[in-house]
């Protein structure tokens, strides 16, 4: 889809790293591509003519551009990412991705990336678990979630079980 064709995109705030954070996506993620990469015509107030000032790309699939606006703005946990896993294996490839390159731990399977963009690595088994229709497992699962960082699968499943 040309950039022309998307009606809606997510738009992140960055400063001058818009380009470097689309590639490690790209890099890290299917479904992930970098595009069309703008340079400023002119000085603005973080920047001068001829540096990045826009990085259109994707994330599994998700349409984004990366705006290099200069400092003051940072993200929240308010916007995140939440990227649905098969198994640990792949659950562990992400996470490590995004936390062993500057990004950081946080709880519940959520972490942030080097540049403070929010990522959820879910496991589908999670999701699963603490949506059960039988409220004991949804329970067992839930508590069991609560003082992970990175999602244990054989957890998870565990508690799903009954912690047979």
């Amino acid at each position: 889809m040309t950039a022309a064709a998307v009606k809606n995109r997510v738009c992140l705030w960055f400063n001058g790293t818009a380009e470097e954070a689309a590639r490690f996506y790209a890099k890290t993620f299917p479904e992930s591509t970098v595009g069309k990469v703008t340079r400023a015509p002119a000085d603005f107030p973080s920047g001068k003519a001829g540096d990045v000032l826009t990085v259109e790309f994707s994330v599994l699939g998700i349409p984004c551009l990366g705006l290099n606006g200069g400092p003051g703005i940072s993200h929240s946990m308010a916007f995140s990412f939440q990227v649905m896993t098969e198994d640990q294996a792949e659950t562990d490839r992400y996470w490590n991705a995004i936390v062993n390159n500057g990004g950081e731990e946080s709880q519940c399977g959520w972490c942030k990336d080097q540049w403070g963009l929010s990522w959820q690595i879910t496991p589908q088994i999670l999701m699963q678990a603490v949506t059960h229709p039988d409220p004991a497992i949804a329970q067992r699962a839930f508590n069991a979630m609560m003082p992970m960082r990175k999602i244990d699968v054989a957890t998870i499943q565990a508690a799903i079980d009954g912690g047979k």
